[in-house]
């Protein structure tokens, strides 16, 4: 009994050493060397930049940015500008303004970039997190840096981009517009989706990441939090960074550091420089240090290759990686022994091969039982909490509560399922099951998704238990313990990560992955002889923290409720409506939609929607109000052969923030130049093959207006509908829209709090 007792703590310390290895548990202060990264230091930074939201075209973004310039100019480094209008592949323009500065190195190589951005997303964020955190982290790191007086062998050029958030425009202009771009032969990015929890190191390559592996191995990071499959699930999320431009226009490898916990904050007024992690930002600097310091002076033009590594993160061992070129072999030796070790406890008389076949049972019942009921409940959870669709981010403040509850449900399930299977001789023929299908899934991704091929790893334990078993009539539990702890060690920290980056519709994983992560457990749970017990413990732990979830369930100051509204003044017909993206009208939205708002969800011109799919969800009439329209001019309209070529001009007459252009997926532009940047053709034209009539979103700065020039064939009547936007709905003084309450704040990711007009331009 004191052995399970031992062994059962055994495995929780090994869990809880798994998320205790991943980050910082204390931040450096102001007392810190100056020669350090001091967290503090860089705080102060951080309140400067994060007091209001600083989206492109805001004064704030004016204000911010002139603030990091001066940070810059204080180290003794020479500032520069980069502004020219971008138009990038996610059909966004705008004109960003990149803040660049360079500290010359000692040899004519290549350069290292540190790169960040400094504006917000639009355009109620305040972006303390994103990318506050990583601008500040260069500021202090450079300081740090600089402080000792050494000559770096690399140039390190620091760009601090600008229109991230709009659609990678910043680093569009550094990569393809500046000269500097040729020059550089690595990029470590600093990110953030969230406010909190561990960095994750993501890597950016076009071929093989063995020497980028090999180099970040050597520059020996504190905190290392990577493994080759999270690259697989970034690419996968809604998402992209500066890095990509890199990677994707300029063929320069990097990485990305980013922490994506408290994902609820993303893009949202509460990413705030209260509501950052202090230990997250420590992090963020244990990256840049060390890796500041090796590649400063590391060859930069050595780093591409063919191979690839394998590699995840271990406390003790911190990093560990070997070739492609094993994952088969450590496969096929795996598949050897298992069956070697299955003829040998046959003989042996320690495994029966019914005892094996019914091990099968408890097992998929785990899995499918886990699977099934989790993703069940989280859906009877949608339906009893509707508020919860109103948040975009697919994470509720209350998300870590029922990842736990579920993981305790998953261990009732198992614990119940295995407890209908136990005998005392019957634990090695338990585990045979658990073992083949882990082989199943390790071969599975060995051809398909060789990144995830340390799977193997905790196979490899499971079957020097299965060893064990055969060999031991009383086998040494601890022993036992220690063999399963490894899995737990790499496994356990993808029970949280996965639900948090991929959203709470993927809580099924945690069942999924739990029940095969628990058959790896077997050699020691197989000796629980009264299992039972701990399935009603973990159930009615479960049913706890369900209830605690209900409980957090409703919104407050801290953790707000998300809404939005808009005013929209149709040109067109002279009529004007109030529209909102909530699934869930509240108090304030009822103001202006009432309890009885029409549904829009299927409305012909639900035009907006956010890279969630949001769109307008109800609508209702608003009063008419005298707005200043934009003005159409024409310069240019003539017929060359079979096109009609035409420059014209839209000019606002009012203090927008965005403008956005429509026209039917059927119409043809040959050619198409916005703000003197030519369209990207598509078999010779512009906006070719287009899934929706949107053509493009210009964000504004300096009150600049959209110059249009394009071909059209010239039988083509051509209309377009354009939809003129600005951000001051709960300011502006035609309007009387209240503040809202404390428990509120804007929606994300959709134009909320916003007055539009929308018109047709008809070129007959």
């Amino acid at each position: 009994m004191i052995k399970k007792a031992i062994t059962l703590l055994l495995l929780i310390l090994a869990v809880y050493w798994s998320f205790l290895a991943m980050m910082p548990s204390k931040i450096s202060d102001v007392n810190t060397a100056e020669n350090k990264f001091s967290t503090e230091r860089a705080l102060v930074h951080l309140k400067e930049i994060s007091k209001a939201p600083h989206y492109v075209g805001s004064e704030e973004h004016t204000q911010v940015r002139q603030y990091i310039i001066n940070e810059l100019k204080a180290l003794g480094l020479q500032v520069e500008l980069q502004e020219t209008f971008s138009l990038t592949g996610f059909g966004n323009l705008s004109k960003p303004k990149n803040i660049i500065a360079r500290i010359p190195g000692s040899n004519n190589s290549k350069s290292l970039v540190l790169l960040s951005h400094y504006d917000s997303a639009p355009q109620a964020s305040l972006g303390a997190s994103d990318a506050g955190s990583g601008v500040v982290t260069i500021i202090e790191g450079i300081r740090a840096y600089l402080s000792e007086g050494k000559t770096p062998k690399n140039d390190i050029i620091i760009v601090i981009t600008d229109s991230e958030e709009l659609g990678l425009n910043g680093a569009d202009t550094f990569v393809n517009k500046h000269p500097w771009a040729k020059d550089v032969g690595l990029v470590l990015n600093f990110e953030a989706r969230g406010s909190g929890g561990p960095s994750y190191m993501l890597m950016e390559t076009n071929k093989g990441n063995a020497n980028l592996m090999k180099a970040f191995v050597a520059a020996d990071p504190e905190y290392p939090v990577a493994n080759s499959l999270v690259y697989s699930i970034y690419k996968m999320l809604p998402n992209d960074t500066d890095l990509t431009i890199f990677r994707e226009d300029g063929d320069i490898e990097g990485f990305n550091f980013a922490f994506i916990d408290d994902h609820y904050d993303y893009h949202t007024i509460k990413d705030n420089y209260e509501r950052l992690d202090r230990n997250t930002l420590e992090h963020q600097g244990s990256y840049l240090m060390p890796l500041l310091h090796y590649f400063s002076e590391a060859d930069l033009s050595n780093l591409k290759t063919e191979v690839d590594y394998v590699y995840f993160n271990m406390p003790m061992f911190k990093m560990v990686m070997y070739p492609f070129a094993w994952i088969w072999p450590m496969f096929i030796v795996a598949v050897i022994i298992f069956v070697a070790l299955i003829v040998y406890g046959v003989k042996k008389e320690r495994l029966h091969v019914k005892e094996m076949l019914l091990g099968f049972l408890p097992f998929l019942s785990g899995i499918i039982a886990s699977g099934f009921a989790i993703y069940a409940l989280w859906q009877l959870m949608l339906w009893m909490y509707p508020q919860y669709n109103d948040m975009l981010h697919g994470f509720t403040y209350n998300g870590h509560t029922y990842i736990s509850a579920f993981v305790f449900l998953m261990l009732g399930l198992c614990f119940w399922f295995y407890h209908r299977f136990y005998k005392t001789n019957n634990t090695s023929s338990l585990l045979v099951a658990p073992i083949f299908f882990w082989l199943i899934i390790c071969g599975l991704v060995a051809a398909k998704l060789q990144g995830a091929s340390f799977f193997i790893i905790p196979v490899y334990g499971a079957l020097l238990a299965l060893f064990v078993l055969i060999r031991q009539k009383e086998p040494n539990l601890v022993l036992l313990g220690i063999l399963c702890a490894p899995m737990l060690l790499i496994l356990a920290p993808f029970i949280t990560m996965l639900p948090i980056g991929l959203g709470l519709k993927m809580l099924f994983i945690v069942g999924v992955l739990g029940a095969l992560m628990f058959g790896l457990l077997i050699p020691v749970f197989g000796f629980y002889k009264h299992k039972n017990r701990l399935s009603y413990v973990s159930l009615g732990i479960s049913l706890v923290m369900l209830i605690s979830a209900h409980f957090k369930s409703g919104f407050n100051e801290d953790n707000a409720k998300p809404n939005s509204l808009v005013y929209v003044l149709n040109e067109d017909n002279n009529t004007a409506k109030w529209a909102t993206y909530d699934k869930v009208l509240d108090d304030w939205t009822k103001n202006f939609l009432g309890d009885n708002p029409t549904d829009a969800t299927t409305a012909s011109d639900n035009t907006f929607a956010s890279k969630y799919g949001s769109r307008y969800s109800y609508v209702k009439e608003a009063p008419l109000k005298k707005l200043e329209s934009p003005k159409i001019n024409f310069q240019r309209d003539t017929v060359i052969g079979d096109f009609r070529y035409i420059s014209m001009s839209i000019v606002q007459q009012r203090q927008i923030n965005r403008l956005d252009l429509y026209a039917d997926k059927t119409h043809t532009f040959k050619d198409f130049t916005v703000n003197g940047v030519e369209v990207e053709k598509k078999n010779d034209f512009a906006f070719k093959d287009r899934n929706r009539s949107r053509l493009f979103t210009y964000y504004i700065s300096d009150n600049d207006s959209l110059n249009l020039e394009f071909s059209v064939p010239k039988e083509q009547k051509t209309k377009f509908q354009m939809f003129e936007s600005s951000f001051d709905l709960l300011t502006n003084e035609m309007f009387t829209v209240p503040e809202r309450e404390a428990d509120m704040i804007p929606k994300p990711f959709i134009l909320n709090d916003a007055i539009i007009i929308t018109k047709s331009i008809d070129i007959n």
